[in-house]
Formats: structure tokens, C-alpha cells, sequence
């Protein structure tokens, strides 16, 4: 396990939000899916620059 928290929070929030997209693709809501994918994106990059 990392000690740094912060980035496996962050990690586990990209996670949650790519489990969003799915769902919301699967409802047809793309614009809905597009602002999670940049949510999703921002998460991932801040869990990298954590680690």
C-alpha cells in the first residue's frame, strides 16, 4: 500500500466517475457522459502528479 493517501483517493475517484460514464452512456446522456470524462481525466492526472 502507498502511504500517500491523497493519490489513492484520488485514484479511487477517477474509478467512481468512469463507473458514471458507463451509466450515463448507457442512458443516452452524452453530455452527462463528456463533463465525467473530463472529471475523470482531471482525477487521474491529480492521482499521477500525487503518487
Amino acid at each position: 500500500m502507498s502511504d500517500n493517501w491523497s493519490a489513492m483517493v484520488m485514484a479511487f475517484v477517477a474509478l467512481f466517475l468512469v463507473g458514471g460514464i458507463v451509466s450515463f452512456l448507457k442512458q443516452g446522456l452524452k453530455k452527462g457522459a463528456v463533463l465525467l470524462t473530463a472529471l475523470a481525466a482531471l482525477a487521474t492526472t491529480a492521482a499521477v502528479l500525487w503518487w
